[in-house]
């Protein structure tokens, strides 16, 4: 059997993505990162759309070049059906499917949230199955129990709002620039995690909840403020180091409880947050106390990109698992 070789587009929101993978092996990987939403302080999906149809073509030209393929070559072309934007979705999958039609070949819709959790495939060390995906990003918190590159359950999530949009923000409030997130992971850096306390919800099973610890810093910010007005731009540091110890600690709680209720000792993280410094390090230390074997993606597969669904598309030609040109973009796709 020839190997596969798949087109992947990734458009699900602020990142225009395009990567070839060829038995397994991702040959290209290319992103167009969307600077225009900068100024508003968030994504702006009419603004990401058009800047997908603006960036498409070049990016999925830039990705054949760079692995050498040609249209010709593919076996089959994936995109990202969900979650996402819807009219950021539109783009990708409409392109997919006018190229898989013209070349005659199949067809592959991806999960991306599978996705991320399968990007820990494209490189060494991979996981063993079954393992626990802590899977975190600026819209989902999930718990995942993964026992095959197919079969995956979501065992705990958050009940309200995810914890990358707890960590931005907060980074709002703060008045640090887009993208917050990994702005306040930086300043984190330099500051003490225990120079204040914040409150998280404490829900029952492996779920979560991150509405609150934003309502808390709100008005812990006013509160002090009106003390000191400096009194931000004095502890800036150290406020963002407690928040962000506060929200990982909540995070790696449920994801303890979750490995000795299973028995399972294999635990990766996934999403746009597992790129955050301070988790990263955490997810370490707690593999040194309960005696895990951690899986850690490279930086460039924890946000959007097209590798991912790439490797998510590898599996699922080989599973034979198809879609067709009725296949439409699912802004709420579930795992």
């Amino acid at each position: 059997m020839t190997e596969p070789t798949i087109l992947a587009i990734e458009s699900s929101c602020d990142e225009t993505s395009a990567a070839v993978i060829r038995g397994g092996e991702v040959l290209s990987n290319i992103i167009a990162t969307q600077a225009v939403h900068e100024k508003y302080g968030g994504v702006v999906p009419e603004l990401a759309s058009r800047a997908h149809q603006q960036n498409i073509i070049p990016v999925v030209t830039e990705a054949l070049n760079k692995a050498n393929v040609t249209k010709n070559e593919l076996s089959a072309v994936a995109f990202t059906r969900g979650p996402g934007l819807l009219g950021a979705l539109l783009v990708g999958s409409s392109f997919a499917k006018s190229l898989a039609l013209g070349l005659n070949i199949p067809l592959i819709d991806v999960n991306h949230m599978q996705a991320h959790i399968l990007a820990h495939f494209i490189d060494d060390p991979k996981p063993n199955f079954p393992f626990l995906c802590l899977t975190v990003s600026g819209g989902h918190t999930q718990i995942v129990l993964v026992k095959s590159h197919l079969d995956m359950e979501v065992i705990g999530q958050t009940t309200d709002d995810a914890v990358g949009e707890a960590f931005d923000k907060t980074a709002k409030m703060l008045g640090l620039p887009y993208p917050g997130g990994p702005m306040l992971d930086k300043a984190a850096a330099q500051g003490n995690p225990k120079a204040f306390e914040f409150p998280v919800g404490n829900m029952p099973g492996y779920d979560y909840s991150f509405s609150g610890i934003k309502t808390s810093v709100l008005y812990f910010l006013r509160d002090r403020t009106k003390e000191n007005p400096d009194f931000v731009q004095e502890n800036i540091n150290d406020i963002c180091a407690s928040v962000q110890h506060t929200l990982i600690k909540t995070l790696l709680k449920k994801v303890v409880q979750a490995t000795k209720d299973l028995g399972i000792k294999e635990v990766a993280i996934a999403g746009g947050v597992s790129a955050n410094s301070g988790l990263r390090a955490a997810l370490q230390d707690y593999a040194k106390r309960y005696s895990w074997n951690v899986y850690i993606p490279a930086f460039q597969y924890c946000t959007d990109n097209a590798g991912m669904i790439a490797m998510a598309a590898h599996y699922q030609y080989l599973a034979g698992d198809f879609a067709d040109q009725y296949a439409s973009p699912d802004p709420r796709m579930k795992i």
